[in-house]
C-alpha cells in the first residue's frame, strides 16, 4: 500500500443545508473553495482570540507593574507587624528543634 503525500480533503458535513448553502455562497463570493473559506474563517477567529488574550495579558502586566511600583509604605508591613512575624518565626524554629527526628 503506497502512502500519498497529498493532503487529504476535509470532510465537511453540515446538518443544516441552508448553512451549507450560505457558506458555499460566501466562499464563491470570496473566490475561494469552501475548505479555504472555512479555514480562513477559523484562522481569523483564532487570531482574534489570540489578540484578545494578549490585550488582557498586557493589561494584567500593567496592573502588576503598578502594584510593584506602588509606594512601599502601602505594601510593606508595619514595624510592629514585622517584629511579630519575626518573633513567631523564632518561636516556631525553637519548638521545631525539640521535635526534629
Amino acid at each position: 500500500m503506497s502512502e500519498s503525500k497529498e493532503p487529504k480533503a476535509m470532510s465537511l458535513r453540515f446538518p443544516d443545508s441552508r448553512q451549507r448553502a450560505a457558506i458555499a455562497a460566501a466562499a464563491k463570493n470570496a473566490g475561494v473553495s469552501v475548505q479555504d473559506y472555512i479555514l480562513s474563517a477559523a484562522f481569523e477567529r483564532a487570531t482574534a482570540v489570540e489578540a484578545t488574550f494578549l490585550e488582557h495579558f498586557d493589561a494584567s502586566v500593567a496592573r502588576s507593574h503598578e502594584a510593584f511600583a506602588a509606594e512601599p509604605s502601602g505594601i510593606d508591613p508595619s514595624l510592629e507587624q514585622r517584629a511579630a512575624e519575626q518573633e513567631a518565626r523564632r518561636s516556631l524554629e525553637h519548638h521545631g528543634q525539640g521535635h526534629a527526628a
